[in-house]
């Protein structure tokens, strides 16, 4: 019956934009992006790309013109005031919050007078993490990784490790570039045993460079014998294995091969006591987009057509032992999981409210031209004649100018501004339930006065859907910002980085700052009853300080310096009760 099929996936939020099925095969227009019908991408990224770059047109005020290459003439006059750059700001900005801290449980206990070796050890950890955190300008990071997550509903890190600067570096990546191998029963929330980061680079004349593909592979394989770098004879680069000079194979340093499961085996400096058989393979390849053809999945890329990319100490980057047992890739999603691998972005659910208030926004422009340069009828006016061609010149309305009318002549103006304060209104409208359909209050926005609030109690009423809109969006970043700092113990450890002792790592947390403007005396009040009744220890009273938004940088030099304060004061307190005993006999003596 001609029906239209009826999808519901991730991004079916966007089935209302004929763009987003525009082909007679039901994938989206070509101009959202060219690459989107490249032979090598997954048939099943084509809709998640396609809506990031929708998104991206949303952020950046090109809604209309991204329209206007359907065919939509008509777009390219649309009015796109920043709304939906706004809404996405608001939303990170109350995520991340004033502040964000790495705290490692137990650490505030290393104050006391005999701390137990388990909070020294957090301590240390905690202290290192941070000084990590600080020369990889962390905060700067998340801010980049966690804009994209909020605006297009995923993020990306990657960690890797640098010899030069003994430390684990941390970068940022479009999810554009991100194509996870998901196996069809594997759970959503398992971790991927194949991850790729592909991207297509445009040719370069000047250079000669022809357009390519490059794919960063991470895959996790049984621990393979010791592999060295190798030059073939037209010059590329490639990993051939190494012999003992008696046919055999070589095993890396530290491994051992199992005979009774025929298996190469090694010990993590994160585990031990166990034995791990599985390691993390890198390849870093380019290929020459005219030696793709349409059977060139990018899973599945032909091997021999690839030019492997070498390292800065010299390492073919082809099926490399990274020697860790786990893939350096950490996937943020901007919502909790229900079924899908990545998450939604924060402005999902309105953008239909978006679109209406583009338009409004642009018949508002509309009307405003015709209200401040107001339609003239004239009946009866003499116009001036054109002496060359002997037409009657058009009026123009300028100040001071002067009409001569005949006898009976009128001049009628057409008056557009009730319309207009229709259409200021309906702005309004639109743009007060776009923000109460995205959880986000018209204080959190900044439209609220002030002195229209009638209480404290009131306001923090109004933040109720915005409370819960930042908790599920910390909800889904809790783990993954924990499995990051788990990430980089393990790497400086098996990086061997000074400091960084062999053992199972420790649970550390990245704690975000509130989000929203706390009663900072009401706290401080109930922190010090709290902690004068001793229901409250002096290291949970510095946290929830620091909660509320203190300066306080460490909770525990802050405990350090409060004992420090007091122990003047313990020492004096004897002197002066001891010397009560003595007054009262001296006035006994005086009676």
């Amino acid at each position: 019956m001609g029906l239209r099929t009826f999808l519901t996936d991730a991004w079916s939020w966007l089935n209302y934009k004929p763009i987003m099925s525009a082909t007679h095969d039901g994938r989206p227009h070509r101009s959202l992006a060219p690459a989107l019908h490249a032979t090598w991408l997954p048939n099943e990224a084509v809709r998640r790309l396609a809506a990031y770059k929708l998104m991206a047109a949303y952020d950046n005020n090109q809604a209309g013109e991204l329209t206007a290459l359907t065919g939509n003439e008509a777009a390219a006059e649309r009015r796109e005031f920043g709304d939906a750059s706004t809404f996405v700001d608001t939303a990170l900005a109350h995520l991340l919050g004033k502040s964000q801290q790495i705290i490692v449980p137990g650490a505030e206990q290393a104050t006391d007078d005999t701390p137990a070796p388990e909070a020294v050890a957090a301590a240390e950890v905690q202290q290192r993490l941070r000084a990590w955190a600080e020369a990889e300008l962390l905060p700067l990071r998340m801010q980049a990784a966690e804009r994209k997550a909020v605006l297009l509903g995923d993020g990306l890190y990657l960690l890797a490790w640098d010899p030069d600067k003994q430390r684990v570096r941390l970068k940022t990546y479009d999810p554009g570039f991100y194509f996870p191998v998901i196996e069809d029963d594997a759970d959503p929330g398992d971790y991927p045993q194949r991850v790729h980061l592909a991207w297509e680079i445009p040719e370069d004349p000047k250079r000669g460079m022809k357009p390519r593909l490059r794919r960063i592979t991470y895959e996790l394989g049984p621990i393979t014998p010791s592999t060295r770098s190798h030059e073939a004879a037209d010059g590329q680069g490639m990993r051939q294995p190494v012999g003992d000079g008696v046919g055999g194979l070589v095993v890396e340093r530290g491994d051992r091969y199992n005979p009774g499961f025929g298996k190469i085996e090694r010990t993590y400096p994160w585990a031990p006591g166990r034995m791990s058989a599985i390691t993390c393979y890198l390849t870093d390849a380019e290929w020459p987009l005219d030696d793709l053809r349409h059977g060139h999945t990018l899973d599945e890329l032909p091997l021999d057509k690839a030019r492997f990319r070498t390292r800065g100490d010299g390492e073919v980057l082809h099926r490399l032992d990274l020697r860790l047992d786990f893939i350096p890739i950490v996937h943020i999603s901007n919502t909790v999981s229900d079924g899908e691998h990545f998450g939604q972005p924060t402005l999902a659910k309105v953008m239909q409210a978006l679109d209406e208030l583009a338009e409004s926004d642009t018949d508002s422009a509309r009307a405003s031209a015709t209200t401040g340069a107001p339609i003239i009828g004239l009946a009866g006016a003499r116009p001036e004649v054109d002496r060359v061609t002997g037409r009657p010149k058009p009026l123009a309305v300028e100040p001071g100018t002067i009409f001569a009318l005949a006898d009976g002549g009128r001049m009628d103006v057409l008056d557009t501004s009730h319309q207009l304060a229709e259409l200021r209104a309906r702005v309004e409208q639109v743009r007060d339930r776009a923000a109460v359909n995205a959880r986000l209050p018209a204080v959190s926005l900044g439209t609220v006065d002030p002195s229209d609030v009638p209480s404290g109690y009131a306001l923090q009423l109004s933040l109720g859907p915005l409370d819960s809109l930042v908790d599920s969006m910390r909800l889904a970043r809790a783990h993954k910002y924990a499995l990051l700092l788990k990430m980089v113990q393990r790497i400086h450890q098996a990086g061997h980085a000074e400091g960084w002792a062999a053992g199972p790592p420790l649970s550390a947390q990245i704690v975000f700052g509130p989000h929203t403007p706390t009663d900072r005396t009401a706290i401080l009040e109930e922190v010090v009853r709290g902690v004068t009744a001793g229901v409250l220890s002096l290291e949970t009273g510095i946290r929830m300080l620091q909660d509320a938004g203190y300066p306080i940088e460490d909770a525990r030099q802050e405990v350090e310096r409060i004992r420090a304060g007091r122990q003047p004061e313990a020492n004096a307190e004897p002197k002066r009760i001891a010397s009560a005993p003595a007054e009262a006999e001296a006035d006994d003596v005086s009676e």
